[in-house]
This record gives C-alpha cells, sequence and structure tokens, in this order.
C-alpha cells in the first residue's frame, strides 16, 4: 500500500499543489483545512506522515502537534511543518512542540518532496528497530516494540507514563537524572505537571518491578540529585 500523507493547510491552492506533486511521488494523501479535520483524520486512519499549517482556524497547528504527541497511538508521526511565518522564534517553537522539520513558505516543492522521502526512510529505520529491540537486564525484560514488560518471566502492567519513564532510564544506565530533568524528557510539554510527580511514579514503578521496595535493584534513588536505572556491566 502507499505511505499516505496529510496535508494540513486553509489555503486550498496550496493543499492542491502538495497534494498533486505526492501524488505524482506515489502518496497516497489525505486533506484537511483546520486543526479539528486534521485530529480527527489522524486519530481515524492510519497515517504515515503529516504537512501541518502552522496558522489555522480553529485550533492552531502548534496545538495540532502538541495534542497528538500526547496521544500514545500517533506519537512518533513524522511531521512537517509548513508555514508562512519564518521567523526563528516560530521554527524554535514548533521544533519543540514535537514537529520533526519545518519549511518557510514560500518553498521550494522539491526541497518539500525530498524532506518527506527523508523523514519517512527515518521513521522505517525507527520502526525496524523498534521491532527488534528487547532490553534484558537480571530478571527484568523490556520489548519496547510491544511494551510488554516482564520480571522473572511474569508480566507487569505499566501505565503509558511508566513506560515511558522506565524505557528512558534503563536506555540510559547509570546516568543520574534531576526530576525536573525527567519532566522534560519523559512527560514534555505536558501542563500542570510537578516535580513530585515524578517521586509517584517512580514509586509505582518500582511497586511493579522491583522485589524489595526499601532495597531496588533497578530505579535507584541519589540522594539530594534525583534517580538512575543502575549502572549494567
Amino acid at each position: 500500500m502507499p505511505e499516505r500523507i496529510l496535508v494540513v493547510d486553509d489555503e486550498k491552492d496550496l493543499v492542491d499543489l502538495v497534494s498533486y506533486n505526492l501524488e505524482k511521488e506515489g502518496f497516497a494523501v489525505l486533506k484537511a483545512y483546520d486543526g479539528e479535520k486534521a485530529l480527527q483524520i489522524v486519530k481515524a486512519r492510519n497515517v504515515d506522515l503529516m504537512i501541518l499549517d502552522l496558522m489555522l482556524p480553529g485550533i492552531q497547528g502548534m496545538e495540532v502537534c502538541k495534542l497528538i504527541r500526547k496521544d500514545p497511538v500517533n506519537a512518533a508521526l513524522p511531521v512537517i511543518m509548513l508555514t508562512a511565518k519564518g521567523e526563528e522564534i516560530d521554527k524554535i517553537l514548533g521544533l519543540e512542540m514535537g514537529a520533526d522539520d519545518y519549511i518557510a513558505k514560500p518553498f521550494s516543492v522539491r526541497e518539500l518532496l525530498a524532506r518527506v522521502h527523508a523523514l519517512l526512510r527515518r521513521s522505517d529505520l525507527q520502526k525496524e528497530t523498534d521491532k527488534k529491540e528487547i532490553f534484558t537486564f537480571r530478571e527484568l525484560n523490556i520489548d519496547f516494540s510491544s511494551h510488554v514488560v516482564t520480571v522473572n518471566k511474569k508480566r507487569v502492567d505499566l501505565s503509558p507514563t511508566e513506560f515511558k519513564l522506565l524505557k528512558f532510564l534503563c536506555r540510559h544506565p547509570g546516568r543520574v537524572y534531576t526530576r525536573d530533568q525527567l519532566l522534560d524528557y519523559v512527560w514534555g510539554d505536558e501542563a500542570f505537571v510537578e516535580p513530585r510527580t515524578v517521586d509517584v511514579h517512580i514509586k509505582r514503578l518500582r511497586a511493579q518491578i522491583e522485589k524489595n521496595l526499601p532495597k531496588p535493584q533497578y530505579i535507584l534513588t541519589v540522594r539530594g540529585v534525583g534517580y538512575k536505572f543502575t549502572d549494567i556491566g
């Protein structure tokens, strides 16, 4: 099946131009002219990449990107922001909200197509890596592709946030992270999240994977600093 690309812009002529060139490249194209419709399409269909305008009626492009990144199902969806606003601050904000790439209008269609192909190649490579990637240490086993975690061959049920926290820490064993750093890396741009939230999730995570809570063997507290996954080696 051809890869499906969602083009989101309130300028119909531009959507038609981009869609025509994408279809010439063999892609299947979906169209939306506002943020609400874009979110509906992403949730209802299997979209492989989204080209998203910043200035949209209703829900703005930044907010659309932010909401998609908070959805575990579509969090990894490649997003190219395509917008008339070319200021450096807009680019930075777009990337911080989770956009993978940023192109300012007026733009070269050839450049846009090249970036689409590059992002899809990167996305395919990441999917292949995730399919094969399994982390095993002592009695802990994590399958990153299926989100299955087992301890001593018994499955444990983690919330999406607990899984993200465990995944992040075990991919950086031995490195200490403060609560604020974990909020940035794991929770991202979620609003109204306090540093103590990290402590609560660490406690819940330990309750699931540790045999001896007073003496954890996987997620360790570094007093006065933060937390780390134990050293491996």
